[in-house]
């Protein structure tokens, strides 16, 4: 019994002194040998070349141009509906599969629509506060005459401006690609 507990002791001295030993050697290379790490500098923004057209000349200017901002300066818009009644997605659909058989996401920018074939991208902005939110139509819906689209519920936050609401009325424009 004494011989057990001797060799425990034994063992438990030996890697304490070990341990011990370690971090000296350690802390002694840290002091003679200081490390510096080259971080790297945040990258700014890329600019982008837009082509304006005013009147019967092009003008070049150099511009920060958001990818959005961008997307919508080299596409036509095409009216849809005025005053619709835009809704959004119950979260008991987040996961479940759409009519095009893409996964539906709550916080994606997608929407239903009754009619407009799947993959079409729209605007749809809020007529109240002007805010607009770009998304792709990915299922069927909403199944109620007095609403026009469903929105994710992330698109729909994005231009409500009662974030209690359930209804808000927007313009939807169809986002037609340049050829």
């Amino acid at each position: 019994m004494n011989n057990k507990i001797f060799i425990l002791f034994f063992i438990l001295f030996t890697s304490l002194f070990t341990s011990i030993s370690a971090q000296n050697k350690h802390h002694k290379k840290g002091n003679s040998k200081a490390k510096t790490a080259k971080i790297p500098e945040p990258k700014e923004p890329e600019k982008v070349a837009a082509v304006v057209k005013v009147d019967t000349f092009k003008v070049k200017t150099i511009l920060d141009i958001d990818s959005l901002d961008f997307y919508l300066a080299n596409s036509k818009l095409k009216l849809l509906k005025k005053k619709a009644h835009a809704s959004y997605y119950h979260n008991k659909f987040n996961g479940r599969r759409t009519a095009s058989g893409k996964k539906f996401d709550n916080n994606g920018y997608t929407a239903a629509h009754k009619k407009l074939p799947f993959g079409t991208i729209v605007k749809v902005t809020n007529e109240a506060n002007g805010k607009s939110v770009i998304v792709e139509i990915t299922d069927r819906g909403p199944f109620s005459k007095a609403r026009e689209i469903d929105l994710s519920r992330r698109a729909f936050m994005d231009i409500a401006v009662n974030k209690n609401s359930g209804v808000v009325i927007v313009t939807i424009e169809e986002v037609l690609q340049p050829k």
